[in-house]
């Protein structure tokens, strides 16, 4: 049988560790995370990081196994995913890849297209505008001159957005107008399956795990993180708001707030990225059966 991978993606609190772990135990393989945060171990509560008992004795991968000091990018991920997943295929042909970090499934899935190098000069040009005129400045620009890449990126990122700037400067070419247009040669089939909920549940959940968050423990990471606060893997929702907070800008509750409500952005951004690919399989979180039923389908058809 040829190798093959199931890839469950959906918005942020949809349900996505769960179905992959019944997935992982159903086919006796091990999940693969796709998630950009859960990786650092700094971070456990803020990004959700599944307990031992939630793993339920499958294996995973890219799970808390950095620090946030550690400079990371999707580009080095894909290089140490592809090659995980080469290593676990000789134990099972049929593995899960599991997140809601775009960028991070599309360079397993696709690999990253023919991006050009940025020049120095165009490089200071972009920092020196974010240096003097802040993050939103550079948004206002991306907009004016790439408005596709405000539905595609987390605006909140500064990596992702001076990335995208730099690119559409330097070549002169929007930036996702090149997203998507090369497909890497990949030693494997896939299968996406979505998850999703109507949007009022949705919220309902992701407000709900926020205050379960804080009850574990959240105020008490992010003030530990507060040396490291210029690294990039911090600038996250859940931890930024609160930094507003020890900085005595926010109160506790409006940051809480605030948490809820960027987060819901984000979702929403992430279906925004999700939906605009039609080969996606769309399931509720809970229809487990449903799930099974087409992964089983996908690996006998193929």
């Amino acid at each position: 049988m040829s190798n093959k991978l199931v890839v469950i993606i959906g918005p942020t609190g949809v349900g996505k560790t769960a179905a992959a772990i019944a997935v992982a135990k159903h086919l006796g393989c091990s999940v693969v995370s796709a998630d950009s945060r859960q990786m650092f171990r700094e971070m456990a509560i803020g990004t959700a990081v599944p307990t031992v008992q939630e793993m339920d004795g499958v294996p995973h991968y890219f799970i808390q196994n950095r620090s946030v000091a550690d400079y990371y990018s999707a580009g080095k991920y894909e290089l140490d995913a592809l090659a995980l997943l080469d290593n676990l295929f000789e134990q099972s042909p049929v593995q899960v890849l599991a997140g809601g970090s775009m960028m991070y499934v599309d360079a397993v899935l696709r690999g990253f297209d023919d991006i050009p190098r940025i020049s120095a000069g165009t490089r200071q040009k972009v920092l020196s505008m974010l240096e003097k005129d802040g993050l939103e400045a550079l948004v206002d620009e991306l907009g004016r001159v790439d408005p596709g890449s405000l539905e595609r990126l987390d605006l909140k990122n500064r990596q992702r957005v001076v990335h995208a700037l730099e690119v559409t400067l330097q070549g002169n070419v929007p930036y996702s107008e090149l997203l998507g247009k090369k497909v890497a040669k990949r030693n494997f089939e896939f299968i996406k399956i979505g998850l999703n909920l109507p949007r009022d549940i949705l919220y309902q959940r992701i407000n709900a795990r926020v205050d379960l968050m804080m009850d574990a423990g959240l105020l008490e990471e992010a003030r530990s993180l507060l040396p490291m606060r210029h690294l990039n893997a911090l600038n996250t929702d859940g931890y930024k708001e609160l930094f507003n907070y020890f900085d005595g800008l926010w109160t506790l509750d409006f940051a809480v707030g605030m948490i809820k409500q960027n987060t819901r952005r984000y979702a929403k951004r992430q279906l925004t990225w999700f939906k605009s690919d039609e080969s996606v399989e769309w399931f509720a979180p809970d229809d487990i059966s449903g799930i099974l039923s087409c992964v089983d389908n996908f690996i006998e058809k193929n």
